[in-house]
């Protein structure tokens, strides 16, 4: 009879120190889940920030505006505008005539 209550004593205890196991690693895995929603939510945050960001850098206004003053840019016109005109027999265009 002894013997059966210490081995019903050792299991209670291995039982307990498994559920003690079990209860910390639940609550470090929700630790972890909670932090990893919060970064989700930080970049989230980021990625908004980023989209509008991109698309102040792309209106119109803007890439017209560099265009002009940092790629010396101008308007065409048909004053400036050159038009290439292929003869029949010269296909490859190796000495294609030039028109304005």
């Amino acid at each position: 009879m002894i013997r059966l209550n210490v081995l019903l004593l050792v299991a209670v205890v291995l039982s307990a120190l498994a559920l003690v196991r079990s209860q910390y690693e639940t609550r470090r895995l929700v630790m972890a889940i909670e932090k990893v929603n919060k970064e989700s939510a930080l970049l989230e945050v980021e990625h908004q920030r980023l989209l509008v960001e991109r698309r102040a850098q792309a209106t119109p206004q803007r890439v017209q505006s560099l265009a002009q003053q940092k790629l010396q840019m101008r308007v065409a016109t048909p004053a400036i505008t050159q038009y290439v005109s292929m003869t029949p027999g010269n296909a490859g265009g190796a000495s294609a005539g030039v028109a304005k």
